[in-house]
């Protein structure tokens, strides 16, 4: 053996003997977690943060309604998707200065397990829920009521809850209850479970919705947008000539009804009053080139929309790590 090859075999011995990494003994194991989930910006003097709570696959083919044959599924692979659709559940935290508001609450338990991770997000987020002076529900649906649970009590202990009073007479009327198909019933059950401790605690308020807008607090306001459901409400921040808009479920599949905006979902209470609505916040949002934030776009879910003949382009926020 030459005296080379012996001082090669000598010094990778002293390297196994000292501990010191020579070659890859095996792989590095996957962690299969994702950052976080939130994501902020200022609006103004609005710090706005997006939360969310998860993401939930639905059948889209199925639930997408008015569409041509064949239309969603050609929608959905034009943007490399396909179904059922990995949707995302978004909630809105708005900091005004003065008061902590959500918008909206994610599912927590009502959709399964692979939702019910505001909570934790608004925590990461370097929020407690006690801190949370304010909640502004868009409408009583599961995915947007449901967090206001945690184990059976108030999430948010020391919030008010707001909704339009048109919403709560309907969600949380026995009678109607008893007049829906057994099917859907659930949804009656989720809502006055999730409401149930506020109201016991009087820290549930429902307003009386307009069109033209009604301020909640300063630099957020609620307006009445009937379709999706019979008191469905997007609320608006503004501050310093900044412009959020919080849609709610005035629409849930990106690829589809931007392109087409008359495509409903069988989730509408009223789909030929829902889709005036959509059409509306669309031009408005083109026309004004504000923000809006959508309960189901993809995480953060916020952008703004830009005319695109009869359709729209999604554009979503230019991503900013500025304080």
């Amino acid at each position: 053996m030459s005296r080379l090859a012996t001082s090669s075999l000598a010094l990778a011995a002293a390297l196994l003997a000292a501990g010191l990494p020579h070659s890859a003994e095996a792989a590095a194991p996957q962690v299969k977690t994702q950052a976080p989930g939130y994501y902020r910006m200022m609006l103004g003097d609005l710090e706005v943060t997006a939360l969310n709570d998860g993401t939930v696959d639905l059948p889209m083919d199925k639930l997408l309604t008015g569409a041509k044959p064949g239309q969603v599924l050609r929608a959905l692979q034009h943007a490399y998707l396909g179904t059922p659709l990995e949707t995302s559940v978004n909630g809105y935290l708005i900091n005004t200065g003065a008061k902590l508001v959500l918008v909206d609450t994610g599912a927590a338990s009502l959709f399964g397990p692979t939702l019910g991770k505001l909570l934790g997000h608004l925590k990461a987020a370097g929020y407690q829920p006690e801190q949370v002076d304010e909640i502004y529900i868009t409408h009583l649906h599961g995915d947007h009521v449901g967090g206001l649970l945690s184990e059976g009590k108030a999430a948010f202990p020391n919030a008010v809850v707001r909704i339009d009073q048109r919403e709560a007479d309907y969600w949380l009327s026995e009678s109607n209850m008893a007049k829906a198909p057994e099917a859907a019933q659930g949804g009656f059950k989720g809502a006055m479970m999730s409401i149930k401790p506020y109201q016991e605690a009087g820290r549930f308020k429902p307003f009386e919705g307009s069109p033209q807008g009604v301020e909640l607090v300063p630099g957020v306001r609620a307006v009445s947008t009937y379709g999706h459901t019979p008191g469905h409400n997007v609320y608006v921040a503004e501050s310093k000539g900044q412009k959020l808009a919080i849609w709610g479920d005035l629409m849930h599949v990106a690829a589809v009804q931007f392109p087409d905006p008359s495509v409903t979902i069988q989730f509408d209470s009223d789909s030929k009053a829902a889709r005036p609505q959509r059409e509306k916040a669309y031009a408005d949002a083109a026309k004004n080139g504000y923000y809006v934030g959508v309960a189901h776009v993809a995480f953060p879910g916020i952008g703004r929309l830009r005319a695109d003949g009869k359709g729209y382009v999604w554009v979503p926020a230019n991503y900013s790590s500025k304080p």
